[in-house]
């Protein structure tokens, strides 16, 4: 009787555990394949962006003015005439609050 009874427990296990174990099995490949599929439409969209990037490139080389115009240089600030008197006053100023030798 014993082993009637945990072969009924088995049974009943299986019969619960196998439609579970199917359902989950037909989630997770309808997800993958979900994921598969949108996987190629990136796929398809970037090899499309690549050659209309191409296509564009080229148009722009055939059809646009080539600019050969080189950028204005930089100034340079000229050198300053004179120091300046308030950097001057503003150094010696600290020099006193810090104790040094005045600068000569």
């Amino acid at each position: 009787m014993r082993v009637l009874w945990t072969l009924l427990k088995v049974i009943i296990g299986l019969a619960i555990t196998i439609p579970v174990a199917l359902l989950a099995l037909a989630l997770t490949a309808g997800l993958v394949g979900t994921l598969f599929a949108l996987l190629v439409i990136a796929f398809k969209l970037a090899i499309v962006g690549v050659i209309g990037y191409g296509v564009y490139r080229f148009a722009r080389a055939i059809f646009a003015p080539s600019h050969t115009s080189r950028p204005a240089p930089i100034r340079e600030f000229p050198p300053a005439a004179a120091p300046d008197p308030y950097y001057d006053a503003a150094l010696r100023e600290l020099d006193t609050e810090l104790g040094v030798r005045p600068r000569g």
